[in-house]
């Protein structure tokens, strides 16, 4: 005799709850209180519960597959929240198709498309750098699929926005060169249309405010991001301006600069303080390791599939941006020991 399924009315019984609330804690709602979820998850596994995905996918008309379109799945900070993801949908019968875009919004636009071809559940998506207008986003609310963004947003469309807090990190990036002596800081910033980047400039200038320092728009870099970039800045920009500091939005370009600044034999920290962005793998490894603010992207990734469940779970249409805390992790390239 075949073994009866385990329904998410027998757990609600067991533990003398409603099925609703069964139903929301296995989704990860946050209106359900952390401990009744963790009971709930830990009773769901000793009774064998397995999510029935193909009755949901029946009644949606929709498959229990969740798209993610990412800029480039090979960046450190977007691997980890990919991981942040699988960790949350997958224990909740989801399944996760992922696109890149290579920065390139036709490929964006491509991905959306067949995404949508497939009626997938919902998508959770970082747009491009190239990514301007969002007709796209906008056909996936249109055609009712829950949409979820993440650290490169827009606030044209409604939805969950999952954000790290870039000002806070570029502020206090900024407020450690300053407390450590600099007063001429470069800023390798992004494309200055792009939410993340933009945010990062803003806390950049605000530090300089608050320490009666002068913003200089010729020490800021514009679409600095890359190793190279960071290379060409350090001799266009920084020995040119004698600059003492710099603040890069990314850990990319601040490395380029480390590294042309050894060439020249240009003393780090002493005579030029670095701090980056993204806590890179190799912001420990590299001479000297690099300062850097740490984005905690699993924890967003986790963030943006609980927000993922539960639009699903009850088509709460109001938008909402949640913020990922950010930390500065201090290294040798921006103090002297």
């Amino acid at each position: 005799m075949a073994k009866k399924r385990v329904t998410i009315t027998d757990i609600a019984r067991e533990m003398g709850v409603t099925p609703s609330t069964v139903s929301r804690a296995l989704a990860g709602n946050q209106r359900v209180r952390h401990d009744t979820r963790e009971r709930v998850l830990k009773v769901a596994s000793q009774m064998g519960y397995q999510p029935n995905v193909l009755a949901s996918s029946l009644r949606s008309g929709r498959s229990d597959t969740i798209g993610m379109v990412v800029p480039r799945i090979n960046r450190h900070f977007f691997s980890h929240v990919i991981s942040g993801v699988e960790a949350v949908l997958n224990p909740a019968g989801y399944n996760l198709l992922i696109s890149q875009t290579h920065e390139r919004k036709e490929h964006e636009v491509k991905a959306f498309s067949t995404l949508l071809r497939n009626r997938v559940a919902g998508i959770i998506v970082s747009h491009s750098v190239e990514t301007q207008a969002f007709d796209h986003f906008q056909q996936v609310i249109d055609e009712e699929i829950s949409l979820v963004q993440f650290d490169r947003v827009t606030d044209l469309v409604p939805g969950p926005r999952i954000v790290n807090d870039n000002f806070l990190g570029a502020l206090r990036s900024t407020q450690h060169l300053i407390r450590n002596g600099c007063r001429r800081i470069a800023h390798f910033a992004g494309a200055l249309h792009v939410n993340v980047y933009e945010q990062r400039l803003d806390g950049y200038r605000y530090a300089l405010q608050q320490a009666g320092i002068d913003y200089d728009p010729d020490l800021v870099v514009k679409n600095c991001i890359v190793q190279e970039a960071g290379m060409e800045a350090v001799e266009n920009v920084i020995v040119p301006q004698k600059v003492d500091g710099i603040f890069s939005a990314s850990d990319l370009s601040a490395l380029g600069a480390i590294r042309k600044l050894k060439e020249l034999n240009i003393a780090i920290p002493g005579k030029v303080k670095i701090s980056g962005f993204a806590n890179e793998p190799f912001a420990d490894l590299v001479d000297p390791t690099l300062t850097s603010v740490e984005q905690n992207a699993f924890d967003m990734g986790s963030k943006a599939a609980r927000a993922m469940i539960e639009r699903i779970g009850d088509g709460n249409p109001v938008s909402e941006e949640i913020h990922v805390p950010v930390r500065l992790i201090q290294r040798r390239s921006s103090v002297m020991i």
